[in-house]
């Protein structure tokens, strides 16, 4: 598994006052769709786009296409919540492989 790690500055450390304590002044931004054994695949045919997935989606790694709406593998957890709540049948899960 590829874990893919970058720092960001959330803001410019000078201007914090000298008598404050900053919390998460860095932030990390994972790579976290690295550990899932399942993503999942959208039937682009039988997506009427009715914004279900997006809604249950507990992480909102769902991303709305034109005419569709799919997961972004980047963030997904593989839970499967979204092709269990599709009213339409529309995502089925399948295993991932390396």
């Amino acid at each position: 598994m590829k874990k893919s790690m970058k720092r960001r500055k959330m803001f410019d450390l000078s201007k914090i006052p000298n008598d404050l304590c900053p919390v998460a002044t860095d932030f990390i931004v994972m790579d976290t769709g690295s550990w899932r054994s399942e993503r999942p695949v959208v039937f682009r045919s039988k997506c009427v786009k009715c914004g279900t997935c997006w809604a249950y989606c507990p992480v909102q790694c769902i991303l709305e296409k034109p005419t569709w709406f799919e997961a972004d593998l980047g963030f997904c957890k593989g839970c499967g919540i979204c092709a269990k709540e599709c009213p339409h049948n529309a995502i089925m899960m399948i295993e991932e492989r390396e």
